[in-house]
């Protein structure tokens, strides 16, 4: 099965960095999760969460996919991590799959990677004003190229069945989203 990467930051998006990690392991997918700093992570709810491992320990490994959950500051310190948008670009030059939601795609927009594509994120997060060169759109996951984003933790289910898709099969993520018993 392909190995994922979900950085976790201080403040991020409990919601959806949970739904990711659950969602993938509910389909076999090998889920690593690395904090930015040793030791646990408190997200922007208050839920606390142990990582794998930290970043440093996995910076120079190959990823099937790195997802970055938001939330804030989460987000903010995702932007602000050296280590994290040399892995990101590093992604994107070998044309491995990335996946942002909610706040998380300022990420990959700061990072020059959302340029010339179609991409979402929460509401007022990208602004057009701010990134003209990113076509920016409404619908819950956008997949253009090997980027993919999403809106924020209400669409965290329909961006991790889409993220099984995309690393597995169609069949896949239909087995898992029917376990979950969802509503048609």
């Amino acid at each position: 099965m392909p190995e994922v990467l979900v950085p976790l930051a201080q403040g991020c998006e409990e919601l959806e960095a949970v739904t990711v990690i659950n969602l993938l392991r509910r389909a076999e997918i090998d889920v690593v999760t690395a904090g930015l700093t040793e030791g646990p992570v408190t997200a922007s709810r208050g839920t606390v969460v142990l990582p794998d491992t930290t970043l440093d320990a996995v910076e120079e490994r190959d990823f099937a996919m790195i997802v970055l959950p938001g939330g804030l500051p989460g987000a903010d310190h995702l932007e602000q991590d050296t280590r994290l948008r040399d892995m990101l670009l590093r992604q994107a030059r070998e044309g491995r799959w990335i996946a942002a939601i909610c706040a998380a795609p300022k990420v990959l927009a700061s990072a020059g990677l959302l340029d010339g594509k179609r991409a979402t994120s929460y509401p007022g997060v990208l602004k057009a004003e701010d990134f003209p060169q990113i076509e920016l759109v409404d619908t819950p996951v956008v997949v253009d190229g090997h980027i993919v984003t999403s809106r924020g933790p209400g669409t965290a289910m329909d961006f991790a069945l889409q993220l099984i898709e995309l690393l597995t099969d169609r069949a896949l993520r239909d087995q898992v989203e029917h376990a979950l018993v969802r509503p048609s």
